[in-house]
């Protein structure tokens, strides 16, 4: 079954990307939640003009989204937890506590839009990958410290 996204999903594909699933996935949820659309020929067609129309304005997206992309990659960001006597974290360091960390600095960045690629257990350097845009991806240096 085609249908035609409205949003981003993860794992699935972007906004107005054209994608096969199953036809339970899109009869059942992806287009009763308002996610997708059939791709029906009249969609199709409605998709390319809203395509066209659009594409001045994903450039600039684009273009700021490789700036902020810029400013992160110079950036290590230096993250407080509770570290007990054998180095180990109590609690977890999450993507909430990231995208605080960038607002801090000057950088907006949705914390659905951060991944955290390893588990957090002890202090250190980590890595966590940051998502901006469909062609923008960057990675965040951080560094889990002692409060």
């Amino acid at each position: 079954m085609e249908v035609i996204l409205k949003t981003d999903i993860k794992g699935l594909g972007y906004k107005n990307d054209l994608v096969e699933v199953k036809p339970g996935y899109g009869r059942n949820y992806l287009i009763p939640q308002g996610f997708a659309v059939l791709a029906t020929s009249s969609n199709k067609k409605i998709l390319e003009e809203n395509i066209k129309q659009a594409a001045h304005k994903a450039e600039k997206i684009k273009t700021e989204a490789e700036a902020v992309a810029g400013k992160i990659d110079e950036l290590t960001l230096e993250i407080k937890a509770k570290i007990g006597d054998s180095g180990k974290i109590f609690g977890k360091v999450t993507t909430l506590q990231l995208s605080d960390a960038l607002a801090e600095k000057g950088i907006e960045v949705d914390r659905k839009k951060i991944a955290i690629t390893q588990p957090v257990t002890t202090s250190g350097e980590y890595e966590a990958e940051v998502d901006l845009h469909r062609e923008v991806k960057t990675s965040i240096k951080f560094v889990v410290v002692a409060e």
